[in-house]
C-alpha cells in the first residue's frame, strides 16, 4: 500500500525529493511518466483497495480474505507474464512466492479465521 501510494503521488506531482527513490528502478520511472495522470490514478486505487484489504484483514472478515486472495492471484498472474516474456528470474521467484502465500491463504487453517460478519 506504501509503495503504491508512493508511486501515485510521485507520479502525479513529479519534480520534488520524492522522486529520488525512483533511483532505484529509472526504467520503470521513465515508462510510468508516459502515461503519468492514469498510472498516478491506478496506483492511488490500488493503495486504496490494498488498504481497504488490510484492513478487512486485520478485522478478520471474510471479504478481507477474498481481497487478498484476489491480490496474490493478481501477483501470481503478473510473475506467469514476467516469466513467459523471458524474466526468468523476477518471473521465477515471484512465481514461487506467490504461488507458497496463495497455497497458505487457502489453507483451512488461515481461511477458518475469517467470519462472513460485517
Amino acid at each position: 500500500m506504501t509503495m503504491a501510494l508512493y508511486a501515485g503521488v510521485t507520479l502525479l506531482r513529479p519534480g520534488t525529493p520524492l522522486d529520488r527513490l525512483w533511483s532505484l528502478n529509472p526504467v520503470a520511472h521513465q515508462d510510468l511518466l508516459m502515461l503519468r495522470k492514469p498510472a498516478g490514478v491506478m496506483f492511488l486505487l490500488i493503495a486504496a483497495v490494498a488498504a481497504t484489504t488490510g484492513l478487512g484483514w486485520f478485522r478478520r472478515r471474510i471479504w478481507g480474505w477474498r481481497l487478498a486472495v484476489f491480490g496474490i492471484c493478481t501477483q501470481l498472474l503478473g510473475d506467469f507474464v514476467n516469466l513467459i516474456r523471458g524474466d526468468f528470474l523476477r518471473g521465477g521467484a515471484g512465481l514461487l512466492i506467490a504461488g507458497v502465500l496463495l497455497m497458505y491463504l487457502l489453507s483451512n487453517k488461515i481461511r477458518n479465521n475469517f467470519s462472513p460478519a460485517g
